[in-house]
């Protein structure tokens, strides 16, 4: 029988569709797998369901004798070198379409959590300090009727600019390429370079790809092109923003605030992050909410499944190339 080996928690019921299949293999702990622990899977596994925090690189690939499938559980797959996978013909699989609003939602939780400064507050209230109003108490900055930059426009950054109509925003967006004119209609969103983008923009939010052309993208260069007034928001992947940078835009008081839920050396967090009030900092949310994970996980079960069966999986990552 076929083995599948997931590596981390998963919802019961995406493994309630696999268990009658296969041999499953579940690690249903806090307890991430170590390198040996995946080179292991890679050796005894058909499937292995991975996590973004899974690095499933050569040396692991190599170890594979029967594997067929590396199923990522997230929509991103920077995780796992695709096209050493594809050398050795095996499929990789992530979860696109499925958390786009939901990542959307949260961007929107961010914009407005830095623009009030909804984190410090909250902690100072809760901490007993609040001994009753004053004028000038935790002032934030206006979202309505402001400027929003959107930094790749796909399924993802499309969402933030549809929620933005409601907020009476002027909406910017670059990206790689230019959207249908229908689309921009649509969107109520103009199409801009980058570096305009930023000088114009209130509130820039990314939502950009992690390639070799994106990696660093948003550097200190690219940080003082911004007003001081502004806001910048990460839910991308965190390689594409310089975070030492912004780090020290931050402290100089260069922009007025930030919120990431990505980090560029995930989970660890870049030195000076932590003392900062201007910097909200959210564990990699984007997608958590029961609803959403739980369509991720059927999305990766119905790949596996696809797999087990001889089919090509419906959801191979846009790069695999057989």
């Amino acid at each position: 029988m076929p083995i599948v080996t997931v590596t981390n928690m998963f919802p019961e019921s995406a493994l309630e569709k696999l268990v009658s299949h296969c041999d499953l293999r579940t690690n249903q702990t806090e307890f991430p797998p170590t390198t040996e622990d995946l080179k292991r899977y890679a050796s005894e596994s058909t499937v292995i369901v991975t996590y973004l925090s899974d690095k499933i690189n050569r040396d692991i690939i190599d170890c594979s004798e029967n594997l067929r499938l590396i199923a990522n559980y997230g929509a991103g797959f920077n995780n796992i070198d695709v096209a050493y996978a594809a050398k050795k013909g095996i499929w990789v699989t992530n979860t696109p379409g499925v958390l786009h609003e939901t990542t959307a939602d949260l961007t929107w939780a961010m914009i407005l959590g830095a623009a009030r400064r909804i984190v410090p507050a909250e902690r100072f209230t809760r901490e007993n300090r609040f001994k009753g109003w004053q004028a000038k108490m935790y002032l934030g900055g206006d979202v309505y009727g402001k400027t929003l930059g959107i930094v790749g426009c796909g399924e993802i950054g499309s969402a933030v600019a549809r929620r933005a109509s409601g907020f009476k925003m002027r909406v910017l967006y670059c990206n790689r390429n230019r959207l249908p004119a229908e689309k921009e209609q649509a969107l109520n969103a103009e199409y801009t370079p980058l570096e305009e983008l930023l000088r114009q923009s209130d509130f820039v939010t990314v939502h950009a790809p992690l390639t070799e052309q994106t990696q660093h993208m948003i550097g200190k260069e690219q940080f003082l092109l911004m007003k001081p007034t502004a806001y910048f928001i990460h839910t991308a992947r965190g390689k594409v923003v310089d975070d030492k940078a912004l780090v020290e835009v931050l402290k100089e008081e260069k922009i007025a605030g930030a919120a990431l839920d990505v980090y560029e050396n995930e989970p660890a967090l870049t030195e000076g992050m932590t003392e900062l009030e201007n910097l909200m900092l959210l564990p990699h949310i984007g997608s958590a909410s029961h609803e959403t994970r739980d369509k991720m996980a059927d999305l990766v079960a119905d790949n596996v499944l696809d797999a087990l069966a001889g089919k090509t999986p419906r959801c191979l990552v846009p790069s695999w190339e057989k």
